[in-house]
């Protein structure tokens, strides 16, 4: 596994959750680092103090990574901030809310879709020129989720279809920046509690019933998602690529 000391990351939706966490084991690794975050600073606060007493480099910045122009004028403020990029963490997204198919406007449809595709594309896209200059290869990890391989459950069907979009964009970016010594990886976590997106859109008897199924016999933490990423996030001189790494329990075995 690479060395991440002095390694330069730009992270999305750092606030709370899998990615408050990340970015603090990204941290604690040795990474300087620079957090976007889009509604609240609480955390983003947090994490560079943490940085600072480790005698480390961290800032943060707002951004609505839907609109290009915020985007790209976020990134540009990471790069200047830390002397370039070499690893990125698409960590934005959402499921909205549950609607079943009957229930599904356009206005809902394309907002899933830009919350967790086109941010990808806008930060991705804006990052790049910082990752091909990356002098030792650079890592790309895309938040994905068990929904983009099983389908989810019902009401889940629009965020469902965009994080299986993920799994592919991830599969097809590997190919085209591979050239550029550029690695891309996906996470798929399962039922991880704690998070903003399931204290919001899973109740506890919903909870119970996924864990009854889980062959370890518990719900993933934020933790738990935030060592993967870290490990393919060090990958950034390494020959992995184009994976997806499944992170839940056993309840999805491929």
């Amino acid at each position: 596994m690479g060395q991440l000391k002095n390694k330069k990351v730009f992270i999305t939706g750092a606030e709370q959750g899998i990615g408050f966490h990340t970015a603090k084991t990204l941290i604690e690794a040795g990474c300087d680092i620079y957090i976007h975050y889009f509604s609240g600073t609480e955390g983003p606060e947090e994490l560079v103090a943490l940085a600072k007493s480790l005698g480390q480099r961290a800032e943060f910045g707002y951004a609505n990574l839907t609109d290009r122009d915020e985007t790209t004028q976020c990134v540009n403020d990471a790069a200047e901030f830390l002397g370039g990029i070499d690893i990125l963490i698409n960590n934005v997204g959402g499921i909205i809310a549950r609607k079943w198919l009957g229930e599904i406007e356009p206005d809902y449809w394309q907002t899933v879709i830009d919350v967790n595709m086109t941010t990808m594309l806008n930060v991705t896209q804006s990052a790049l020129p910082y990752l091909k200059a990356a002098s030792d290869g650079a890592s790309i990890v895309n938040l994905a989720s068990l929904a983009g391989r099983s389908g989810g459950h019902a009401g889940s069907l629009s965020y469902s279809m965009t994080k299986g979009a993920v799994l592919t964009w991830t599969r097809s970016l590997s190919a085209e920046l591979g050239e550029f010594g550029i690695r891309v990886n996906a996470v798929a976590p399962g039922l991880i509690l704690g998070t903003r997106f399931h204290n919001q859109h899973t109740t506890q008897a919903s909870a119970d019933e996924t864990v009854k199924g889980i062959p370890l016999g518990r719900a993933g933490t934020s933790e738990d998602v935030a060592r993967a990423i870290t490990f393919l996030a060090s990958e950034y001189d390494g020959f992995i690529s184009g994976a997806t790494l499944d992170i839940n329990g056993g309840v999805y075995r491929m």
